[in-house]
């Protein structure tokens, strides 16, 4: 969403420049001092400042902690990108939005907490946090942005609300810490390539509100043994927890641990794209003659 301003003029107060918002409240834009522990103003000139604008702290790779004030609303995109000395972000629960990449690769940040009042995490928002190894999402979330959580590979937790309906595009890609995901029944789509790569991922339950899982979901999970679908899900079914349509005329996903041999079982006329990538355990595979497309 575009901002706007009352001027186009950036001001200086100390280490930041900011702009005055139509409202008459303080977008920081830029920071450009080096301390480790920094505690945003909530005031800057007698005006409350109610946005950290987009890449305002971006390369601060001298920052370790950072606290931001309850005045602040919006974390802008890519705010504190690569800040990669950064351990402890303190979010206040005023904040409802958190922007695209607002915190990629901050790769020393092992803990954060979203709180309630967020209702917007936008793409890639932790992509590269690879020393993050747990976080809660808050029920005021509906949606798993686009590799938000994709390479953090420290990442062993993540609780998801159930009021989350879609896990976006790689959202977990390559987190290879990861043995065990809960995706609650409210959730309606699994992105592309949601869990490409989370070697260390060893069952996946499909729950029956999944209408929609997208192309190459499980590849290269090489720990895989099982993918189970609720029996009263209309779109997907598992046999010996091998992922198929609900007619079970299309193979989507095969686990890498399942057997080193498998026969596609008759009636199966396609394999869906990636359905055998990275199962590096795979010898031999027969593929009946019903099959059409692959």
């Amino acid at each position: 969403t575009a901002v706007a301003y009352s001027s186009s003029d950036t001001k200086s107060w100390g280490d930041y420049d900011y702009q005055v918002l139509d409202d008459g409240t303080v977008e920081i834009t830029d920071y450009k001092g080096s301390d480790t522990n920094l505690v945003i103003p909530s005031e800057i000139d007698g005006k409350k400042v109610t946005s950290v604008g987009n890449f305002a702290f971006k390369d601060c790779t001298s920052l370790t902690s950072i606290e931001i004030p309850n005045s602040v609303t919006s974390i802008g995109g890519a705010a504190f990108y690569d800040c990669t000395n950064l351990t402890e972000v303190k979010i206040p629960d005023s904040v409802t939005s958190i922007g695209t990449a607002a915190f990629s690769y901050c790769t020393s940040i092992t803990n954060i907490e979203i709180p309630d009042s967020v209702t917007s995490i936008g793409n890639w928002v932790f992509l590269g946090c690879k020393s993050l190894t747990n976080i809660k999402i808050p029920n005021s979330v509906t949606s798993i942005g686009d590799s938000t959580f994709a390479f953090c590979t420290s990442l062993t937790n993540i609780e998801i609300p159930n009021t989350i309906t879609s896990i976006e595009d790689y959202a977990f890609r390559g987190c290879e810490s990861l043995t065990n995901i809960d995706i609650p029944n409210s959730v309606t789509k699994l992105g592309e390539g949601v869990f490409n790569s989370c070697t260390s991922l060893i069952n996946v339950e499909i729950p029956n509100s999944v209408t929609s899982i997208g192309n190459e979901a499980f590849i290269h999970c090489i720990n895989l043994k099982e993918i189970t679908v609720d029996k009263d899900n209309e779109n997907y079914s598992s046999v010996n927890g091998v992922l198929f349509n609900k007619n079970k005329t299309e193979l989507i996903a095969y686990p890498n641990q399942k057997g080193n041999t498998y026969t596609i079982p008759d009636g199966v006329t396609s394999i869906g794209i990636g359905a055998f990538l990275g199962c590096i355990s795979l010898t031999d595979v027969e593929i009946p003659n019903s099959v059409t497309r692959s």
